[in-house]
C-alpha cells in the first residue's frame, strides 16, 4: 500500500520525475485519482502535436479524456485554461478535476476556488481553470501554456483567432479543439457565425504535413464505459442525420457549393420568435406520408413581402388525416390562411382527403422539383426569407440539405437523400408559387421591398 506524502516537497520532486517519463501511466501518487483512459483518449493524450481538433460522438469520453490531459499538464507544472460555450459542459470538465485532485487540494500551498472554477499551487503560475468561453469577448482575461476548446462547433470563431492563437504565441503553447459534427436539434445555443467553422479546422489539419496538426476521430460506441443499453435509448429518436453526426460524428462535406440553401443568412435571416400581427395573412407548404407527414407554416409581412417561417410541423406516424388537421386549425387559429400547396401530381388523392376534412391543399404550380428550388433559391438570396431559431428541424434540414456528386466528385443536379428533406420539401411547395421581385439598393435597411406576387 503506498503510502501518503504529507509534504509539498515530495510531490514537487513527483513532479520533476514525472517530466522525464515517457508515458503518464508511470506516475503515481495516492493524492492523484485520474482514470485509465480507454484506447482513443489515449491516442490525443499522448500526441505531442501542437494543435489537436478531436471529433467525437456524444458520450464518446471527449470531455473525461481532455480533463485527464489537463490534469497531467498541471502535475507538469503548467497553466492550463479549459473552455466551453454552456455552463453545463464546464461543470462536466470542473467535476472530472476536481474528483482527479481532490486530495491534492487539501495539501498545503494549494488552492481550490470553487466560484472561480480553479485549483493552484500558491505563489505560481502553475493552474488549471474551467471558464465558460463562446466568443473572443468571454475568452479575455487570461492565459495558458494549454487551452482546450470544448464543443467548439458552438463556439463563435473568435474565441481561438482573437484570443486563443495570440494567447499562446509568447510560450509556444498547445491548444486542443473538441467538437460533435452540430445537430440544430441540440438548440439556439451555437454562438459560431460559421456552422461548419469546426469541420473546416478537422479538414485543414487532416491535410496538414508539418505534424503541428492532428486529427482525432471517434464515435460514441467507442466508449467502452458507456453500456449498449444506456446508447440505444440516447438515439431511439434521433433522426438519421442525427445519428450520423451526433453518435457516428461524421462530417458533412463542406463545399459550400453543394449546399442548395448556402444563400440563407444566419446571422442576417436566423431570427428570434416575435408576436406576428393576426392580420399577416398565412401560407402552409405540406408533404405527405403516412410514416413522415410535415407541414411548414409562414406568415408575409404585407408592408415588405418578407415571408417568416414560425411553425414547423412534424408528428411522425400514427395520426389519422382528421388529427392533422385538428392540429393544423389549432395552429392558425386567429389568422387567415391564404394558400396551402403541396404533394406531387400524383398525390391528389392525399389532397382531397384533407380537403374533405376542412383543410383545402393545392397541388403546387410548378411540377418540377429544380424549378421549385430555383424559386425559393431566389427569394433566400434576396434575404426575404426569415426563420424563427425555435424550428431546429427545419435548420438542420437547411443546413445539410446537398447536390449529389457523382463518382468523380463533381456536384450533380440531384439532390442527396432527397426523400428525408419533408421540410425543405414543404418550403419548395409553397414559396416557389411566389416570383421574388427584383429590389433595388444594398442593405435591409434601405430597401423597399415590393409583396412578391402569385
Amino acid at each position: 500500500m503506498t503510502t501518503r506524502r504529507e509534504t509539498v516537497e515530495d510531490l514537487d520532486d513527483e513532479i520533476a520525475a514525472l517530466r522525464s517519463l515517457q508515458a503518464r501511466r508511470e506516475y503515481r501518487d495516492s493524492r492523484v485519482a485520474l482514470r485509465i483512459p480507454h484506447g482513443h483518449q489515449k491516442d490525443f493524450i499522448d500526441s505531442p502535436a501542437k494543435r489537436k481538433v478531436i471529433r467525437a460522438g456524444r458520450r464518446g469520453g471527449k470531455t473525461v479524456g481532455v480533463a485527464i490531459l489537463a490534469v497531467q499538464q498541471f502535475l507538469r507544472g503548467y497553466r492550463v485554461l479549459y473552455g466551453a460555450p454552456t455552463a453545463e459542459q464546464v461543470d462536466t470538465f470542473w467535476r472530472e478535476v476536481k474528483a482527479s485532485l481532490a486530495s491534492l487540494v487539501d495539501a498545503p500551498g494549494y488552492r481550490k476556488n470553487e466560484v472561480e472554477r480553479y485549483v493552484e499551487r500558491e505563489g505560481t503560475r502553475n493552474r488549471i481553470r474551467a471558464k465558460t468561453v463562446w466568443n473572443a469577448d468571454t475568452a479575455r482575461g487570461d492565459y495558458a501554456d494549454l487551452l482546450i476548446l470544448d464543443e467548439w462547433q458552438l463556439c463563435d470563431e473568435s474565441a481561438w483567432t482573437e484570443v486563443g492563437a495570440p494567447m499562446l504565441l509568447d510560450n509556444d503553447g498547445d491548444a486542443v479543439f473538441v467538437y460533435t459534427p452540430p445537430s440544430l436539434r441540440a438548440g439556439g445555443v451555437s454562438k459560431a457565425h460559421d456552422p461548419l467553422h469546426a469541420a473546416k479546422m478537422y479538414k485543414a489539419a487532416l491535410e496538414d504535413a508539418s505534424g503541428r496538426w492532428e486529427v482525432f476521430h471517434f464515435t460514441s460506441r467507442d466508449n467502452p464505459h458507456i453500456s449498449s443499453e444506456a446508447l440505444d435509448d440516447l438515439v431511439s429518436d434521433m433522426s438519421r442525420e442525427s445519428y450520423r453526426r451526433e453518435i457516428e460524428a461524421e462530417d458533412d462535406d463542406i463545399s459550400p457549393n453543394r449546399l442548395i440553401y448556402g444563400a440563407f443568412d444566419e446571422r442576417q435571416c436566423l431570427i428570434d420568435p416575435f408576436t406576428m400581427p393576426s392580420s399577416w395573412p398565412r401560407y402552409v407548404g405540406h408533404d405527405f406520408g403516412g410514416a413522415n407527414p410535415a407541414a411548414l407554416f409562414f406568415a408575409q409581412d404585407p408592408a415588405t413581402g418578407y415571408f417568416y417561417a414560425y411553425k414547423e410541423y412534424f408528428p411522425g406516424r400514427g395520426l389519422s388525416t382528421y388529427q392533422h388537421v385538428e392540429a393544423f386549425k389549432e395552429i392558425t387559429k386567429g389568422v387567415t390562411v391564404l394558400k396551402r400547396a403541396g404533394g406531387s401530381h400524383q398525390e391528389d388523392e392525399i389532397r382531397q382527403g384533407y380537403t374533405a376534412q376542412g383543410w383545402p391543399i393545392q397541388e403546387p404550380k410548378i411540377l418540377n422539383v429544380n424549378a421549385r428550388i430555383d424559386r425559393v433559391r431566389g427569394i433566400i438570396e434576396k434575404n426575404q426569407l426569415f426563420v424563427f431559431n425555435t424550428l431546429t428541424r427545419f435548420r438542420e434540414e437547411m443546413m445539410t440539405y446537398l447536390w449529389k456528386v457523382d463518382v468523380e466528385g463533381r456536384i450533380t443536379d440531384d439532390i442527396h437523400s432527397k426523400s428525408a428533406f419533408h421540410l425543405c420539401d414543404c418550403m419548395a411547395y409553397i414559396l416557389s408559387d411566389f416570383t421574388p421581385e427584383r429590389v433595388a439598393g444594398i442593405g435591409m435597411m434601405n430597401i423597399r421591398v415590393p409583396i412578391a406576387q402569385f
